[in-house]
């Protein structure tokens, strides 16, 4: 049994990276100057040329540390130990009351119709 650690799969990080942003491989190939088929292979290689590595990275608004060192299981963690409930989260600060702007939205609403009556009443008796 071997205790060599497996090198990471750098294409595969960037693959991952690439999917958890919400980017196509066309996006990704387009900020490169690229083509899709190349991200593809990219993506399928264990090992990038550094350089490219650093466009990716830049691309993908990462750091290149951040693809190398990049794992499933850490991301769980983060979204893990930082998860809370939305709702709890929310915090309105507004800086107008908010039940003020209903009523006075329902009296534009009203007057608006008061108007709009008056103004048929003055079709029908002054034609």
């Amino acid at each position: 049994m071997s205790t060599a650690i497996k090198p990471r799969h750098i294409g595969r990080n960037i693959s991952r990276i690439r999917e958890l942003k919400d980017m196509k491989q066309d996006a990704l190939a387009f900020a490169l100057g690229i083509t899709q088929q190349t991200i593809s292979n990219i993506e399928n290689s264990e090992t990038v040329d550094e350089q490219r590595l650093i466009e990716i990275a830049k691309a993908l608004e990462v750091s290149v540390e951040a693809i190398k060192n990049f794992s499933d299981e850490a991301v769980f963690n983060i979204i893990g130990n930082t998860f809370q409930d939305q709702s709890a989260v929310y915090n309105c600060n507004c800086t107008f009351n908010p039940l003020d702007k209903v009523v006075e939205l329902y009296e534009r609403l009203v007057q608006a119709e008061k108007d709009k009556v008056e103004y048929l009443e003055k079709l029908l008796n002054g034609k």
